[in-house]
């Protein structure tokens, strides 16, 4: 029992230490006048911790909270005048859908001819799909699962450092701004959207659905929105503790042995993110001729970053919430559920010629 509370005390203190670097790069950030200085923050001089060798832990309640955070501010954007505006981007965001593919066959190629990796983790490394699904699915093809993880992580650390000061420094911030549905906070109605929220995150994890706790609140709170149930608005502070909690977990992903560990396939996986950056930035400016949206907007849905990390941007730059939202979404969903078959497919086809 002596030794439970030893440990348990021991775990209390590595979170707590955790979350006070994280909140110290949050605040280092803002004082420093950065892009999205809540989440980058946190991430940057959490990586740099946990790299030097500090043992700090983020709780993965922590994530789902930060998650349910987003998830649910970014429902409450999905009035019924935005999905009337989202349903004219729909050639744009099928598009986009099929970018996504195009990539994972890119970065595909790239891994097989300049790394010693396999074809599975190869592809399973470079399909733009959630992190932790890219990861689950690598598993279970037999995949290596360590380099996949490292993958992802480079290729959304890249875009999230990255693309933010590219829109800070092209000065676009603010071009396509769009706001909420509920515009003041009421305590009931708020307990209820948390309530609501909640529930919709848990049904999603029940359902082993992907990223089950951005997508169930979201989900949730945009058939309120779009029905004109205005239950509440989030609080001002809630956004900045959600970026944190999100900051903290990206960046505790990384260890000590991170950059040794395979420093061809990471410089490999880099430059694959900063051409598949280079050729978002290109469709977002082509896609200009077949959409209303501002070109920042359609790059902001284009780029291959994650869901979480890609709305946030959008949603402090004031850039097209809902449509970067659509993009991201759709693009997810469809590369989840394609890859394992495409993989099974180019497997078997393999395996034939051979």
């Amino acid at each position: 029992m002596h030794v439970d509370g030893i440990v348990g005390q021991n775990m209390l203190l590595r979170v707590l230490g955790g979350l006070s670097i994280a909140l110290a790069g949050a605040l280092l950030a803002v004082w420093a006048h950065m892009p999205l200085p809540w989440m980058l923050g946190a991430l940057l001089v959490t990586a740099a911790t946990r790299i030097a060798g500090l043992g700090t832990v983020c709780p993965r309640p922590a994530r789902n909270g930060g998650q349910w955070v987003i998830g649910t501010s970014l429902g409450l954007y999905f009035t019924p005048q935005v999905l009337g505006h989202i349903g004219t981007n729909a050639g744009p965001i099928i598009v986009g859908m099929l970018f996504a593919l195009a990539l994972a066959f890119m970065g595909t190629a790239m891994l097989r001819r300049f790394t010693d990796a396999d074809f599975k983790t190869a592809w399973f490394s470079s399909a733009i799909g959630g992190a932790s699904e890219m990861a689950s699915l690598a598993e279970r093809h037999g995949a290596r699962i360590d380099r996949v993880a490292t993958a992802h992580s480079v290729r959304v650390l890249l875009v999230v450092v990255t693309v933010p000061f590219i829109f800070q420094w092209w000065g676009v911030a603010g071009l396509d701004p769009t706001v909420p549905g509920p515009k003041t906070v009421d305590g009931a109605g708020l307990a209820a959207l948390v309530a609501l929220t909640c529930i919709g995150g848990l049904c999603f994890m029940k359902l082993h659905l992907p990223n089950p706790w951005v997508l169930g609140p979201m989900l949730v709170a945009m058939l309120l929105t779009a029905s004109g149930v205005e239950l509440s608005a989030l609080p001002d502070y809630v956004p900045k503790i959600g970026q944190l909690f999100i900051g903290w977990s990206l960046g505790d992903r990384y260890r000590p042995d991170f950059f040794r560990a395979a420093p061809r396939f990471i410089a490999v996986v880099a430059t694959f993110t900063v051409g598949a950056l280079a050729l978002a930035f290109g469709l977002g400016a082509l896609l200009s001729y077949w959409s209303v949206a501002p070109v920042p907007t359609l790059i902001l849905g284009t780029t291959p970053g994650g869901i979480a990390e890609m709305a946030i941007t959008a949603k402090v730059l004031q850039l097209g919430v809902p449509v970067v939202t659509a993009f991201h979404v759709t693009r997810m969903v469809f590369v989840v559920i394609v890859t394992g078959p495409i993989y099974a497919f180019l497997a078997r086809r393999q395996a034939n010629s051979a």
